[in-house]
C-alpha cells in the first residue's frame, strides 16, 4: 500500500525539523499512541492501541530514522507488532522544502505492509485505514508545529446564544 501527500505548514523548515526528530512531538500525532520514547540516534521505541475493523491491538514495535539530510529530508522506518492481531511496518520518506511565504511544504511518499490477522480483513479496508492513520499523522503534525489556532466567532451562529440562551440541537434544527 503506498501513499504520497503534501502539506503547507506555516512554520520555518527548522522548526518542523526540530518537530520531526522529538518524541515528544512523534507522540502527539500518531494516532493511538500511549507511549514513545527514545532519541533520532537510537530509534524510538512506540506502544500504539489501534482498532482496524473488527481487530483491536496493542502494537509494541519501534521507529528509526535514517538517510537524513539536515534541514532537508530522512526516512521513517517503523515496525509494530499486535500479538495475535499480526504485525504492520512501514517507511516514509519524508522532504522539506521552504515555501514563498516563509513556511515550510512537507511532502511525504508512505509504504505500509501488514500481517497476521490484520492482513485478512482484505486490502479495501487495510489501504482505507493506513490512508486514514498517514492523513491524522501528518494533519496532527501541522497543527502541532503550528500551534494552536483561536477560533474566530461567525456571524452563522445561532443570535439566542449571545442572549446567554443555550439552545439543544434538536432547538437549533428545529429553529425553536
Amino acid at each position: 500500500m503506498q501513499l504520497t501527500g503534501s502539506r503547507e505548514i506555516s512554520a520555518p523548515r527548522s522548526e518542523v525539523w526540530n518537530n520531526l526528530l522529538s518524541a515528544e512531538t512523534l507522540k502527539e500525532c500518531v494516532p493511538g499512541c500511549q507511549e514513545m520514547s527514545g532519541s533520532p540516534e537510537d530509534g524510538f521505541e512506540a506502544v500504539v492501541v489501534q482498532k482496524v475493523g473488527p481487530v483491536k491491538a496493542t502494537f509494541k514495535g519501534g521507529v528509526m530514522l535514517s538517510d537524513m539530510v539536515e534541514g532537508e529530508s530522512l526516512k521513517l522506518s517503523g515496525e509494530g507488532k499486535g500479538g495475535a492481531a499480526g504485525f504492520a511496518k512501514g517507511e516514509a520518506d519524508v522532504r522539506l522544502s521552504d515555501t514563498e511565504d516563509g513556511g515550510t511544504l512537507l511532502e511525504y511518499d508512505v509504504e505500509a505492509k501488514v500481517g497476521g490477522k490484520l492482513a485478512q480483513l482484505g486490502s479495501r479496508i487495510i489501504d482505507g485505514f493506513a490512508k486514514k492513520m498517514a492523513d491524522q499523522f501528518f494533519e496532527r503534525f501541522q497543527q502541532t508545529v503550528e500551534g494552536p489556532v483561536e477560533k474566530e466567532a461567525t456571524a452563522e451562529e445561532p443570535a439566542a446564544e449571545e442572549e446567554g440562551e443555550k439552545k439543544g440541537w434538536l432547538g437549533r434544527v428545529l429553529g425553536s
